[in-house]
């Protein structure tokens, strides 16, 4: 399955370039042209991950999607892409999990996706993997389903008493 990735910048050039480079290096990739329509897909749609620019319609444009991507219940990964970087805790603060400055050479922007997406996919397994405790409780529970309640009633009727056979007397014959 391929990984989907939302785009999210108002420079048209910089959006189809970006997408051309990540769907050649193997991702199904999405656009938006706007902070508003980037936040519409991120209703709509689900996504390993979000890139978008910082500055659109407004300076805090990049936050705003930031903030939706946060919200959303699939929990993508997210990437603010800017030529203005900012100090880390700005862009941590905004809900980044990464700062990507451009111009960037393909290659190391390519390194830089692949990682982050791999450490968020971790971090996301790590806080679906139940805890020891809850592993144990899960499965003391008993087994729903069609076969477990074929397997109750099968044992249920096994137990049941049943009567006995008689088995048929001989008669002596006296003599």
């Amino acid at each position: 399955m391929k990984r989907r990735i939302l785009l999210v910048d108002d420079e048209v050039a910089v959006l189809l370039t970006l997408k051309a480079v990540l769907e050649i290096s193997g991702f199904d990739v999405d656009t938006a042209a706007s902070a508003r329509e980037g936040k519409h897909k991120l209703r709509t749609g689900e996504y390993h991950m979000v890139i978008t620019d910082m500055r659109m319609e407004s300076e805090t444009a990049g936050a705003e999607v930031a903030a939706a991507a946060r919200a959303a219940s699939y929990h993508p990964a997210v990437a603010l892409l800017t030529a203005f970087p900012v100090a880390e805790d700005d862009w941590q603060g905004m809900g980044a999990d990464k700062m990507l400055v451009k111009p960037m050479h393909t290659r190391i922007l390519l390194q830089q996706i692949e990682k982050l997406l791999e450490g968020h996919e971790a971090k996301l397994k790590i806080w679906s993997t139940p805890s020891p405790k809850a592993a144990v409780k899960a499965a003391a529970r008993p087994v729903a389903g069609k076969k477990a309640a074929k397997k109750v009633a099968s044992k249920k009727v096994s137990k049941k008493a049943k009567p006995a056979k008689k088995s048929p007397s001989k008669k002596t014959k006296r003599a």
